[in-house]
C-alpha cells in the first residue's frame, strides 16, 4: 500500500479519504489556503502544508504545480483527487505520472474522455449504449440554432466540459433559443473555459439512474448497483437514494450491462460512475438513455456504501496500488444488495430566500445519531465561520433501514435532532421533501421540485431556543418589575396641552431678550431647580 496519500481536497472528501487511508496504513498530507487554515482537515491529516496566495482560496485549490510541488516536498507517492476542484483535471493526472506519483484515479486519456460530454457519447454509441438525438459541438450560435429542428423541443442546450448542471438549459420554445444558448455559452466559458455547446433532445419527466463501477488494470469491471438521483433543483442533486425505488427489474439489469460495457469500451480503471436518464411518461416511458460519465467518486456514494458493505474510496486506492478486484474480494457474485438507504445534503442554504448560501458563525450545533444515521461532514463546529467561498455543504446525513420507507423513517428524525443555529440551512425544505407522499411512495423525476412549490413553504424552523433567549431578554430589558397589572402609564399623567396655541416662551427667548450677560447673571441668581 502507498506510504503517504496527499488528498488534493478540502471539507468533508478530505476528511472521509484521510479515514479510509488510515485504515490502509498510510500517511495523509492535507492542503490549505490561507483561509482555509481553520478547517478541519487540515487538522485530520498527519501533515498539512499551505498553499496558494493570500486572497485566492479557490485557485489554490485548481492549482497544479502547487499540488505537485507540496507532493514532492513531503515525500508522498499517491494524490488522491476527491470530487470537484482538480478529481477530472487530466492536467493533474499527466503532472502526477511525470513526478512518479501515482495518481488515484482513472488515466489522463480517460479523464479527457469523459470530460467531454460529446466525444463520451461517440464510445457509448459504439459500445451499443442508447443516447439521445443530439447536434455536433460548436461555439457558432447560429450553426447550433440551424441543427435544433431536426432534433425537436423541448430540447438541452449543454455545454461540452460541463459540470454540475453548470452550461446546462432546458428551452421548451425555439424563440427563446438563442437567448438560452448565449448565456450557457457565458457561463460554460467563465466556469470552464470553453464557450462549446452541442443541443440534445430532452427526455419527458425523465428519472436520473446512475451505476456505481468499479474496474481493475486486468479489466474486470463490476456495478455496485445503482442510484436514484431524480431530486434535483436546477440540476444539483439533494437526496440521493439506493437502490432506485419503483425500478423496473429489466430497465435495472439493462443498465448494469449498458454501463459496464461502455465502462470496458474505454478501458475504464478505477471507480467511476454511468449516469441515465430514464423515461417515465410518453411514447418512450421506460426507455434509458446514457447522458455522461464521472471519473471520479461522487458526494453521494455514501449511500451506495451502505448497502453494499464495500469501502469504496479504500478500493479506489487500493486499485490505484495495483490490486485487482479479485484481490479485494469484489467479484460481481461477492457483491450483495442489503436493505436501502438515503442520502440528505445538508446546506448552509435559506429556501425561503430562493436558497441563497448563507455566511456566518455557527453558534449551535448539535447532530443526529443512533442506528443507521451516519454522517460525513467537514468543518461544523460551534464557532466555525461559514465561508463565502466555497461550496455550501455542511454535512451529509447517509440513514440506511431494511427497505426504503425504513430509510426515510430515519432520514425523518435524523433531520428532526439536527440543531444548527448561526446560520440558515436547508433543513425545513428536506423535511418537507421527505414528508411528501410521492417522495414516500418513490414516484421520482428531475422535476420533482418544481411541480411542488409548496415545499419551499412549509416546514418553518420552530427554532424553541432562541425564542426563549429572546423573550428573556425582552423581558429583563424593557419589562424588569413586570407588565405593570393596570397601573397608569406615564404618558397617561402628561397635562393636556393646546397645540394651536403660541408655545410659552422658553430659554431662548430670554436669552435674546437679556443678553449673554445678563442671561448669565440671571441664570446664577436663580433658586428654582
Amino acid at each position: 500500500m502507498f506510504k503517504k496519500i496527499l488528498v488534493a481536497n478540502r471539507g468533508e472528501i478530505a476528511i472521509r479519504a484521510f479515514r479510509a487511508a488510515y485504515e490502509l496504513g498510510a500517511q495523509t498530507v492535507a492542503v490549505f489556503p490561507y483561509e482555509d487554515r481553520n478547517s478541519m482537515h487540515r487538522l485530520k491529516a498527519d501533515e498539512a502544508y499551505q498553499i496558494g496566495q493570500t486572497g485566492h482560496p479557490v485557485r489554490a485549490y485548481l492549482d497544479v504545480s502547487e499540488i505537485i510541488r507540496v507532493a514532492k516536498e513531503c515525500g508522498a507517492d499517491a494524490i488522491y483527487p476527491g470530487y470537484g476542484f482538480l478529481s477530472e483535471n487530466p492536467e493533474l493526472a499527466e503532472a502526477a505520472a511525470a513526478a512518479g506519483i501515482t495518481f488515484i484515479g482513472p488515466g489522463q486519456h480517460v479523464l479527457e474522455m469523459a470530460g467531454n460530454k460529446v466525444t463520451a457519447k461517440e464510445h457509448a454509441i459504439s459500445a451499443g449504449v442508447p443516447v439521445l438525438k443530439s447536434t455536433p459541438a460548436s461555439s457558432d450560435v447560429d450553426e447550433l440554432l440551424a441543427g435544433a429542428d431536426a432534433i425537436g423541443f423541448p430540447i438541452f442546450a449543454k455545454a461540452v466540459a460541463g459540470g454540475g448542471g453548470r452550461g446546462m438549459r432546458r428551452v421548451e420554445r425555439k424563440q427563446d433559443l438563442k437567448a438560452a444558448l448565449l448565456e450557457a455559452m457565458r457561463e460554460a466559458d467563465s466556469a470552464f473555459g470553453d464557450p462549446t455547446m452541442f443541443l440534445e433532445q430532452a427526455v419527458v419527466r425523465p428519472r436520473h439512474i446512475e451505476v456505481q463501477i468499479l474496474a481493475d488494470a486486468t479489466g474486470e469491471t463490476v456495478h455496485l448497483f445503482e442510484r436514484d438521483c431524480s431530486v434535483q433543483r436546477r440540476h444539483q442533486k439533494v437526496i440521493e437514494i439506493a437502490p432506485a425505488p419503483n425500478l423496473d427489474e429489466n430497465v435495472r439489469q439493462a443498465m448494469y450491462r449498458d454501463a459496464i460495457a461502455f465502462a470496458k469500451s474505454i478501458g475504464y480503471v478505477n471507480a467511476g460512475t454511468v449516469e441515465f436518464l430514464l423515461d417515465t411518461a410518453g411514447e418512450r416511458k421506460g426507455q434509458h438513455v446514457f447522458i455522461e460519465m464521472n471519473p471520479r467518486i461522487q458526494v453521494e456514494h455514501t449511500v451506495t456504501e451502505e448497502v453494499t458493505d464495500v469501502d469504496l474510496v479504500q478500493s479506489q486506492m487500493r486499485i490505484a496500488f495495483g490490486q485487482s478486484l479479485k484481490e479485494l474480494g469484489l467479484l460481481q457474485d461477492d457483491i450483495h444488495l442489503r436493505g436501502a438507504a438515503l442520502q440528505c445534503r445538508i446546506t448552509t442554504e435559506d429556501p425561503a430566500a430562493g436558497f441563497r448560501p448563507d455566511t456566518g458563525k455557527i453558534t449551535t450545533y448539535r447532530s443526529p445519531g443512533g442506528g443507521g444515521i451516519r454522517l460525513d461532514g467537514g468543518t461544523i463546529d460551534p464557532g466555525t465561520q461559514i465561508s463565502p467561498h466555497f461550496d455550501s455543504m455542511l454535512v451529509k446525513m447517509t440513514c440506511r433501514g431494511r427497505d426504503f420507507a425504513a430509510a426515510v423513517g430515519r432520514a425523518k428524525r435524523g433531520l428532526a435532532e439536527f440543531r444548527i443555529r448561526g446560520v440558515s440551512t436547508n433543513i425545513p425544505f428536506l423535511q418537507a421533501v421527505l414528508d411528501d407522499p410521492s417522495f414516500v411512495a418513490g414516484d421520482l423525476s428531475t422535476s420533482f421540485i418544481e411541480e411542488r412549490p409548496e415545499l419551499f413553504l412549509t416546514h418553518q424552523s420552530k427554532d424553541r431556543g432562541t425564542k426563549i433567549l429572546n423573550w428573556l431578554a425582552d423581558v429583563t430589558v424593557n419589562h424588569p418589575n413586570g407588565d405593570g397589572n393596570g397601573i397608569i402609564t406615564p404618558s397617561a399623567k402628561l397635562p393636556p396641552i393646546d397645540l394651536a396655541s403660541p408655545a410659552p416662551a422658553g430659554s431662548r427667548q430670554r436669552l435674546l431678550e437679556l443678553g449673554p450677560v445678563g442671561f448669565a447673571s440671571a441664570l446664577r441668581q436663580q433658586t428654582a431647580l
